[in-house]
């Protein structure tokens, strides 16, 4: 026994850990397999919640270490939403604490049924059909414009891929148009991201979609930012508040890593629909089973 668990507690736990990585990097939806994962362990909800937190932390740093590229030219907007979800995760982290426990339990499978919903509409997979679209049409454009003028240039320009046309639509606008209520939709995610966080990335992605903030690859990397500044702060939190169960926290962080990191070349087997469909599924088995225990 290691603190209250045992070998082949800690062995499943760290298979949850595995399955949460796998599922976050496919449909991004690692807290549907983790939070109950520590559930069915018998740690308390408000526990599993901030023991999750800390364990699914190293996804988010991994992903932003991996946008280096998406996040270049954008210090300031990137400053200023790791900035935003630090406070955010913080004042989440604090209502998680703070607020009756049971609160938490009556909103979780609320909380868990929005997640299913957000992936079964699936505005990341739409978002990436629409700028697949729009660079497709873009770079048909720019051959046609080429090749009027040159045709020799346009067939070397087509046959070398380290000198791609970039239109002025790849570029994140200034964060001076953004509309005053996509600020609000930041903080509320970075406060929900402390506070439960399921489906987080998913409604900020919409969010800075729905303004047209910029291209798809270039937000997935923003939003990516907002979660990781939540996550880390909340986690800090819980820490200092000693709300962690370390060693399911530990076997956790650890499965994911490892879930994430074999999760690539596998779902480039795996259709889409069908990790989407077991996501949204399972989703709501476990909204249903919260649900008739807590109601």
């Amino acid at each position: 026994m290691i603190a209250g668990f045992s070998i082949t507690s800690l062995l499943l736990i760290l298979l949850a850990g595995i399955g949460a990585g796998f599922v976050g990097y496919a449909v991004g939806a690692s807290s549907l397999v983790s939070y109950p994962a520590l559930l069915a362990f018998g740690i308390p909800p408000v526990l599993a919640n901030a023991s999750n937190t800390v364990g699914v932390v190293g996804t988010g740093i991994g992903g932003v270490m991996g946008a280096r590229k998406e996040l270049k030219g954008q210090a300031v907007r990137s400053i200023t939403y790791v900035v935003i979800g630090t406070f955010g995760g913080v004042a989440g982290a604090f209502l998680l604490l703070k607020l009756d426990p049971s609160v938490f339990e009556f909103a979780a499978p609320v909380l868990i049924l929005l997640s299913s919903l957000i992936i079964a509409i699936n505005p990341r997979g739409r978002m990436q059909a629409k700028q697949a679209a729009a660079d497709a049409t873009a770079q048909l454009k720019h051959i046609e414009a080429t090749e009027a003028t040159d045709a020799t240039d346009a067939a070397k320009r087509a046959t070398t891929p380290t000198a791609p046309h970039r239109p002025p639509e790849q570029l994140v606008q200034p964060m001076s148009q953004d509309s005053w209520w996509v600020w609000l939709g930041v903080v509320a995610v970075a406060i929900y991201s402390g506070y439960f966080g399921a489906g987080a990335g998913t409604l900020a992605l919409a969010m800075l979609d729905a303004v047209k903030i910029g291209p798809f690859h270039k937000i997935n990397a923003l939003k990516t930012l907002i979660g990781t500044g939540a996550n880390i702060s909340a986690s800090v939190v819980f820490i200092i508040q000693g709300a962690v169960d370390w060693p399911a926290a530990i076997m956790l962080c650890i499965g994911c890593f490892i879930g994430g990191y074999i999760a690539p070349p596998i779902t480039r087997k795996i259709p889409a629909n069908i990790m989407r469909a077991a996501a949204v599924i399972a989703g709501i088995i476990l909204t249903i089973d919260l649900g008739l225990k807590t109601y």
